[in-house]
């Protein structure tokens, strides 16, 4: 796997990690107890704050990265690991080939 490959990954990664945790810790005005600004939606948030989200994005997206990659390269999950529903029923082409 190319260096080019796993910055893909990792950007990937960053960006689905970041909208996961978008709605955790967030607070609206009613919950914190500040007052609302005139025409302000009910669902605005009060404490939003991009840097804590982009730190907690970025550790957790290497975490993840660094996993992916080393099961790349040592394989410790593969695809036979992942069939959950087994073999799949015989067909009628299979039928007529064991008779």
């Amino acid at each position: 796997m190319g260096i080019t490959s796993v910055i893909a990954i990792y950007a990937l990664v960053w960006v689905m990690t970041a909208f996961v945790s978008l709605p955790f810790g967030i607070k609206t005005h009613d919950e914190a107890g500040i007052p609302k600004v005139p025409g302000q939606a009910d669902s605005a948030p009060a404490n939003f704050r991009p840097g804590k989200l982009m730190v907690r994005a970025t550790l957790i997206a290497a975490v993840l990265t660094s996993l992916y990659v080393m099961n790349f390269h040592y394989g410790w999950i593969g695809v036979d690991a992942l069939n959950v529903f087994g073999e799949p029923p015989a067909t009628d082409a299979n039928y007529s080939r064991s008779r």
